[in-house]
């Protein structure tokens, strides 16, 4: 293990950094924190943290006090703790000047070696390191941080591209307060049109269209496989994977293990509830899916009802050639909810005391208030238009706001002092 030691820091010395289109999200160095950076595979961690290496050299830092192993290097393998002492023998005795100076440690998808967060702990009692983990896996979050840094840690959940890092993959640069005429507006619902079918995962932005679609069912079948169905020891894929196909196919919507255990059951397939709902938590936990609960001061009705599932990209969902027409609405809801989801914000859905559902309600924090948002494909349809409008003004009236929002896909109104009605391209740039 030595030898590769040896063998991968030199080789991570001597090669250049890749050129990077720079991510919008920032991290900060704090002594004795490690950095936590998460996200779902290929959502750019990696990626984030050449960023902050190239950062820190920019700062004048010399590159030989930068450290970085990927434990899905399969030379790395079999790795066990006892091995991580050997990282720090082996990179002290190349540098022996460094022992006393700053230096950094990168360590990606370290969640796969048992023992790793008691390396870390030590390291930052002991040593003059700083350390960022990157993983594929929300227990970063908990369980396996909880154990021993617990108020040691930072984290950084990596998305991919937003609409506005999508732009400037794209090299449209918007300023600020820029005004929109109607050249920039036209380019901007074209590349908004763009974004909702190839999404926001960089490595696919500059491959057609056949090759878009192979590489993103592989992303699917790699988080199925590496990170479920090993890391877990499923053994009733069939019905894991039946799962997962019915929520790609149903964004935005309201999902019961009740209902879908008695379709797989019509359909012949064998699954206990327990085992779906140990899926769902699987399958939410590799950042795949997102759970969304129904807003209400009960606890047992947050957890009676149904939670809402969104995905965490649509490039997946045209992939795996779900889409229907009549999906365009419950496609743009699950944009809002990511855009949302990226500012760290947690929305759950409203239901009013006639039943009608709101997308979204926002906990008020230091704005004072609730926010409401509802997401409509096409409001100018009068029954639509009737039935959106009239759910969101009842729930204003029942939680007691002044102001609602409308995301439409192209239409705009701001007339009535209540309710922005807002084009999603516009309402992404701008929030």
């Amino acid at each position: 293990m030595q030898n590769i030691l040896d063998i991968l820091i030199d080789d991570f010395h001597e090669r250049a950094l890749p050129d990077l289109m720079l991510r919008h999200q920032s991290m900060v160095w704090v002594p004795r924190k490690t950095n936590v950076v998460i996200g779902m595979r290929r959502s750019g961690k990696t990626w984030f943290c050449y960023q902050q290496m190239l950062e820190l050299l920019e700062n004048g830092l010399e590159k030989e006090r930068l450290l970085y192993l990927n434990f899905e290097d399969e030379r790395l393998l079999p790795f066990s703790a006892n091995d991580f002492q050997l990282i720090l023998e082996t990179y002290y005795r190349k540098f022996p000047a460094f022992k006393s100076k700053q230096c950094y440690l990168f360590l990606d998808e370290v969640q796969r070696i048992e023992g790793w967060d008691k390396f870390v702990r030590r390291v930052l009692d002991t040593e003059k390191l700083s350390v960022c983990v990157t993983g594929s896996s929300s227990k970063l979050l908990s369980t396996e941080i909880a154990t021993s840094l617990r108020g040691r840690s930072l984290t950084t959940e990596i998305f991919p591209f937003s609409f506005r890092e999508f732009l400037s993959f794209k090299k449209v640069i918007l300023k600020s307060g820029q005004r929109f005429g109607s050249k920039t507006r036209a380019t901007l619902q074209n590349l908004i049109s763009q974004y909702i079918k190839i999404g926001g995962f960089p490595e696919i932005q500059i491959f057609d269209d056949e090759l878009r679609r192979d590489v993103l069912r592989n992303y699917l079948d790699v988080v199925i496989l590496r990170d479920v169905i090993d890391r877990h020891s499923i053994a009733n894929t069939l019905a894991l994977r039946f799962l997962m196909k019915h929520i790609m196919s149903a964004p935005a919507t309201r999902f019961s293990v009740n209902k879908f255990y008695n379709s797989l059951r019509s359909q012949g397939v064998a699954c206990t509830k327990n085992s779906l709902y140990d899926y769902m938590d699987h399958l939410t936990d590799t950042f795949l899916f997102y759970q969304v609960p129904i807003h209400s001061r009960s606890e047992r009705a947050r957890r009676v009802n149904p939670k809402k599932i969104y995905v965490i990209d649509p490039g997946l969902q045209e992939a795996m050639s779900l889409r229907r027409l009549g999906d365009r609405g419950a496609l743009l809801e699950n944009l809002v909810y990511m855009h949302f989801r990226r500012q760290g914000l947690a929305p759950e859905y409203y239901v009013t005391k006639k039943g009608a559902e709101v997308d979204f309600v926002l906990p008020a924090k230091d704005r004072g208030e609730h926010r409401l948002v509802q997401v409509c494909w096409d409001i100018n349809d009068p029954d639509t238009q009737k039935r959106e409008v009239s759910a969101l003004l009842s729930a204003m009236d029942e939680l007691g706001l002044k102001h609602g929002t409308i995301v439409t896909w192209l239409d705009e109104d701001v007339s009535d002092k209540r309710l922005e009605i807002v084009p999603a391209w516009k309402w992404l740039l701008a929030e």
